[in-house]
């Protein structure tokens, strides 16, 4: 029985254009805890070996070959193996080589002349390797049937072929995704008495250049890579430096919910773009959660960054729920903490029962809050309307930007009022005192949308100063109104 045929995976198998090379037994590796930034160069798996073609080339159904019969140039000429593994030769007939290696077949073929040729001496060579059909399924992202073809290399000496591997076919089915588990690939493998059933650890291939990993496939093979059951956020973001995760340019929609400015669901192209608004130049690594955040206009003062929850569906149908602490981001750098998506995954930002105001500041610097908040000052100031200040500004910045008390306004304090994101308004009377920094009492942080009402001083109340609000308040002044805020 030739090797091809053995059910086994021992290192010394050496079986067909989709043979396996010796397999090295190695421990699975944990990577600390340590960040891994998009500037780390890419890892990329080690390109695949050349098989002799003479000596490791397993033939199959569908190989071409060429036969040279030495002094008998009528019988030399390309034939191609019959799906019954044989060679349909002049005089002899069919000829199996199927299992065989090309000197291997030589040898049989040269013997069956012998009782027409005085000295057979026959010579195969490969012209066209037969295609491979083989199937990925799992946390790919286009699972399916593939067929895959080998190519030679020819020189002054050399005779060989390269044949399709196992990351060869996860590119050409564009790749991993975030939910991959690397260290458990299943390669199931067909033999004449059976299947055979391979577990591959790819980590020790990207991490450790691991080549015996990458498994040469052969015709029939099934790999199925299964949903990782824990995440690792090291692992989360080394899988999409290798050569081998989702294509960076590939669109990813997503959905955004509760505290950001804008929830909702977007697509995303990472690099830079074209006018089309496709992607030009991709980045080395898949858009993050920091990018989510800023196309959905930047968290709000309410966002729990502690409580951030990436929601995953995976191909078998099981949802992963991976917690990140982007407070950890803000203050440590854990750039871990940036969990890199995929297609269809949903964030969710928790809100937060009480906020912390020491932290309101800090947060407010983030790159994933928003540029600007628009507050309303409305009554008696120079420029009433909607003002866009800087996140976390305190109330006097508010009044500057609106040019300030006029003529007609009462100076000693202001009404803030605040509408909650769950419906509830809060109204506050605020004693103005120019030379007191930013605090709680008398210069408090404003939040988007909150209102700001000047009133005019002696007996007239808000009411008589409406005719001076411009028509971008006048929305916002009649929810105050049906609220109850104002009269």
């Amino acid at each position: 029985m030739s090797s091809s045929n053995r059910p086994g995976w021992n290192a010394s198998s050496v079986v067909g254009p989709l043979g396996l090379i010796g397999i090295l037994a190695a421990p699975t590796i944990t990577l600390p805890a340590v960040a891994a930034t998009s500037l780390a160069p890419s890892v990329q798996p080690p390109a695949a070996a050349a098989v002799d073609i003479q000596n490791e080339y397993v033939l199959g159904a569908g190989d071409r070959l060429k036969a040279e019969f030495f002094g008998v140039p009528e019988f030399s000429q390309d034939y191609q193996v019959l799906p019954n593994g044989s060679l349909n030769l002049p005089r002899v007939g069919g000829v199996t080589v199927a299992g065989m290696t090309l000197r291997q077949a030589s040898a049989v073929i040269g013997n069956r002349y012998r009782r027409y040729l005085t000295r057979p001496l026959v010579t195969l060579s490969l012209v066209a390797g037969r295609p491979v059909n083989v199937a990925i399924a799992g946390e790919i992202n286009r699972p399916g049937a593939y067929g895959m073809s080998s190519a030679l290399l020819n020189g002054n000496s050399v005779n060989s072929v390269v044949v399709p591997t196992l990351t060869q076919l996860i590119k050409q089915a564009e790749g991993i995704t975030q939910a991959a588990d690397l260290a458990q690939v299943k390669i199931t493998r067909r033999h004449a008495t059976g299947t055979s059933v391979r577990q591959v650890n790819l980590w020790q291939l990207l991490r450790a250049g691991d080549a015996s990993q990458d498994i040469r496939l052969q015709d029939g093979d099934s790999i199925y890579i299964p949903a990782t059951a824990n995440i690792d956020l090291a692992a989360a973001r080394e899988r999409t430096r290798t050569n081998i995760s989702t294509n960076s340019n590939r669109p990813l929609r997503i959905a955004i919910v509760g505290e950001v400015n804008r929830p909702g669901p977007y697509t995303i192209f990472e690099g830079a773009q074209n006018a089309d608004g496709r992607t030009a130049t991709p980045n080395s690594i898949a858009p993050t959660i920091t990018k989510a955040l800023q196309i959905s206009g930047g968290i709000t003062q309410m966002a729990d960054l502690r409580n951030i929850h990436v929601h995953r569906q995976t191909h078998n149908g099981q949802a992963q729920r991976i917690k990140v602490d982007f407070w950890e981001l803000l203050k440590s750098g854990d750039v871990l903490q940036d969990l890199p998506l995929q297609d269809g995954d949903r964030i969710e930002i928790a809100r937060a029962s009480t906020p912390n105001k020491a932290e309101l500041s800090d947060r407010a610097k983030a790159s994933f809050s928003p540029d600007k908040i628009a507050v309303n000052v409305v009554g008696e100031v120079e420029r009433p309307g909607s003002v866009s200040i800087n996140p976390n500004a305190p109330l006097n910045e508010g009044l500057f930007a609106a040019g300030g008390f006029n003529k007609r306004a009462r100076k000693r304090n202001v009404t803030l009022v605040r509408l909650e994101p769950d419906g509830t308004a809060s109204k506050r009377e605020i004693a103005i005192d120019f030379s007191k920094g930013r605090n709680e009492q008398t210069n408090p942080s404003l939040r988007d949308g909150d209102t700001i009402i000047v009133k005019r001083s002696g007996l007239a109340g808000v009411g008589d100063s409406l005719g001076i609000l411009s028509a971008p308040i006048t929305g916002a002044f009649s929810v105050l109104r049906l609220l109850g805020i104002v009269r």
